[in-house]
């Protein structure tokens, strides 16, 4: 008898003791709401935090395009900490796992850390299930940190902690972009598909230069409605950029580019307004009609760029496909969408066309 109850004991220490220790473990975090930092990328302080837009203001767009504005993309924290160690807990939907994105880039985060003068990668929070607690980070020293913490890509974020050590700081930090570039466009835009949230190109154009690249990407639905041109125009932006062919038809394109940049122009009489031509999908390289589509888009828009030139439209540029993704045929993930080597690639064109037009200055990312 004296050794089965000894044997109970022994068992129930056995069940307390991780119990114990994770309680402590816990307890040695201060978690912080991410409302009281600093969010860095939204194109006005309007309507819910983490949402892009306020589409309850804009309640006549679409309701698809509505609908990707709630996705966080392009959004980060920007904070300070010394602590060893970052954590961060948070909430999204139980959506669909979309099959041409990792689960980290639509569902989970991205950290950023400061050092030498260069954002470097840090580490990422993995997705698991509806709420998921990660370490994203371990291991550092105690010295001021200056952070950006990238949202998920493709999907709505419904609540964010971040957690640092119970004996270290963590404050709101400063927004390390200037001005407001605003790029609106397609899912190639929103990020798809790139490997993370800090790796979509709006990101990675601000962490080169400085300037603050707004993500306007919206997934299969950049067709310049009309409604998205009212919200557009209602931005206090520097310059505008539209990298949305690749969703209108050759026809839309005929049909709503005159009206869509006029409208903006009519709020923003000097700002600078930049058309990019979709880029040459993979799927083309096999697939005549495809592969006629996107000329007949291209086309479209060349021809559109030139109407708004002849009615005297002033700052208003146009950057060409120029093989924004190689000739090798391997910068996709899916015959449409970039990987990260065919990011890389575009932005070897895009930036010294976009230095050029706004006289901005990009720093080598690595």
């Amino acid at each position: 008898m004296r050794n089965l109850t000894r044997n109970v004991w022994i068992c129930l220490g056995l069940i307390m003791f991780p119990l114990t220790t994770f309680g402590q473990q816990k307890s040695n975090f201060t978690y912080v709401p991410a409302q009281e930092l600093l969010l860095v990328g939204k194109a006005t302080t309007e309507g819910e935090y983490f949402h892009r837009v306020d589409t309850a203001k804009y309640c006549t767009m679409p309701p698809a395009v509505k609908k990707l504005f709630t996705n966080s993309a392009g959004l980060a924290i920007s904070f300070t900490t010394n602590s060893p160690v970052i954590k961060a807990k948070w909430t999204v939907p139980d959506n669909y796992q979309l099959p041409n994105l990792t689960r980290i880039a639509q569902k989970g985060l991205d950290l950023y850390i400061k050092r030498d003068g260069k954002w470097q990668f840090a580490g990422v929070g993995m997705p698991g299930g509806v709420t998921t607690e990660r370490v994203i980070v371990d291991n550092m020293g105690t010295e001021e940190k200056e952070c950006l913490l990238y949202l998920p890509l493709y999907d709505e974020l419904k609540s964010l902690e971040i957690g640092v050590s119970s004996d270290a700081h963590i404050h709101k930090g400063e927004n390390p972009f200037k001005k407001k570039i605003v790029v609106y466009g397609s899912s190639i835009l929103q990020g798809a598909s790139a490997s993370r949230p800090g790796m979509a190109y709006p990101a990675r154009l601000s962490r080169s230069s400085g300037y603050n690249f707004i993500n306007l990407g919206l997934s299969g639905n950049g067709k310049m409605e009309k409604e998205v041109a009212g919200m557009l125009a209602d931005i206090d932006a520097d310059a505008f950029i539209l990298d949305c062919i690749p969703n209108p038809s050759p026809k839309e394109i005929t049909d709503r580019t005159v009206d869509f940049v006029m409208t903006l122009r009519q709020k923003h009489p000097d700002t600078p307004i930049i058309v990019i031509q979709t880029l040459i999908r993979e799927t083309g390289n096999f697939n005549q009609k495809a592969r006629e589509n996107v000329k007949r888009q291209n086309e479209a828009v060349a021809e559109q760029v030139e109407v708004l030139r002849k009615k005297g439209v002033k700052n208003l540029y146009f950057i060409k496909e120029d093989r924004f993704l190689g000739t090798d045929h391997e910068g996709t993930v899916d015959g449409t969408h970039p990987n990260d080597l065919g990011f890389d690639r575009m932005l070897k064109k895009y930036k010294p066309a976009i230095s050029k037009i706004l006289k901005i200055k990009f720093k080598a990312e690595r």
